[in-house]
């Protein structure tokens, strides 16, 4: 779905994180002759036919099969940027949406239930104590405000990394065929406006959306905040972990060490929103070629998703205007991606029903019933 890029400087860096083998050609090209045999005229299921070649790519075998284990994994952390005005909600609401993400009341929790996923949350950075069940792989209470200060130390951005990576290996080892990747954290979408702006080379006011619905002064702040911490960005910007540990903040660290990983283990992976894209854009340096491996579920009403998409060239299933998060967005585009897995792997072939082809021109494309 996405083709593979060097970095900024030209190589392939890794940071630790292996060569990432794109998707399976062989197995495409053989799902792209299944999709001209079966009883349909040809490219008539559009974009569908695309998407399910390229599950099957990723499987490595066609026909495809249906995700079995569809996981979201759901980064929670607060931002100390958040305590200086550039979010319509205090930053307590970061552990109490935490909470009722644990209680199945969320709107990913009732999403998930819709596509047939499952949702696990993993407490990165939440100002507050939560459950011990969530907060195994927790590198601080709160990231740096990041207008002002490094959002972590060397020693943090190196555990959230490591964070990423292995939440990755528990949930593929456990047998997780299907990632999806959100987030919660009042504030975050500066941070990842940060990234995005920084990483795209666009002015602040270009990429500033109202997050989770800040007034005209709340924007006007905002800006300011994204103005600073890109300055502060600037001189780090084309070393992918100096990045991260100045601008970003540990959830978003921990995303992109999750998203280089699923693609190092060749696990498909649809992304979310703003602060997802984000994260993958950075991933994208860490692990060349990893984009190959995702998908682009939504595009949100943030200005600097579509940036960070079009760097990513990744070409979104559904634009509903959500601004969420949380995994929402992905998980609406879910049951389309599974629609795409079962027409190619369950529909007859022309041979299987009975049906011939021939050669004359018409909206019929030729087929027609065996007498």
């Amino acid at each position: 779905m996405a083709s593979r890029r060097p970095d900024r400087r030209g190589s392939t860096v890794t940071h630790g994180f292996g060569p990432v083998a794109p998707p399976d050609a062989q197995i495409r090209a053989a799902a792209e002759q299944r999709q001209a045999q079966l009883t349909k005229p040809a490219g008539s299921l559009g974009r569908l036919e695309e998407l399910g070649n390229w599950v099957a790519a990723c499987q490595g075998v066609c026909p495809p099969k249906q995700f079995e284990r569809a996981r979201v994994v759901v980064f929670a952390g607060d931002h100390g940027v958040a305590r200086h005005g550039v979010s319509a909600y205090p930053s307590e609401v970061t552990a109490q949406m935490v909470a009722n993400f644990l209680g199945g009341g969320a709107a990913v929790n009732a999403l998930a239930r819709a596509a047939d996923a499952t949702v696990r949350v993993v407490d990165i950075a939440v100002d507050a104590d939560t459950d011990p069940a969530i907060s195994t792989h927790k590198v601080r209470r709160a990231s740096g405000a990041i207008d002002r200060e490094d959002a972590l130390t060397e020693d943090e951005i190196a555990a959230a990394l490591a964070a990423g990576k292995n939440i990755a290996d528990e949930e593929i080892d456990a047998g997780a065929d299907l990632l999806i990747v959100g987030d919660m954290g009042i504030g975050n979408t500066t941070p990842a406006t940060v990234l995005i702006a920084t990483l795209t080379d666009t002015e602040p006011v270009r990429a500033v959306g109202r997050g989770t619905g800040v007034d005209d002064a709340g924007w006007a702040r905002k800006v300011a905040a994204i103005r600073d911490a890109m300055r502060r960005a600037r001189p780090v910007a084309k070393d992918p972990v100096e990045l991260l540990r100045v601008a970003a903040g540990a959830d978003l660290a921990a995303m992109t060490g999750f998203l280089a990983q699923a693609a190092t283990r060749r696990t498909p992976v649809i992304l979310d929103g703003v602060i997802v894209t984000a994260a993958a854009l950075v991933a994208e340096d860490l692990a060349a070629g990893a984009s190959a491996w995702w998908l682009a579920g939504h595009r949100s009403t943030e200005p600097a998703h579509a940036l960070a998409l079009g760097q990513l060239r990744l070409d979104p299933l559904v634009d509903l205007s959500l601004r969420l998060g949380e995994g929402s967005g992905a998980l609406t585009a879910l049951p389309i991606l599974r629609a795409a897995v079962t027409a190619l792997a369950d529909m007859a072939t022309f041979a299987e029903a009975g049906v011939s082809t021939s050669d004359a021109p018409g909206p019929t494309s030729g087929i027609s019933l065996q007498k």
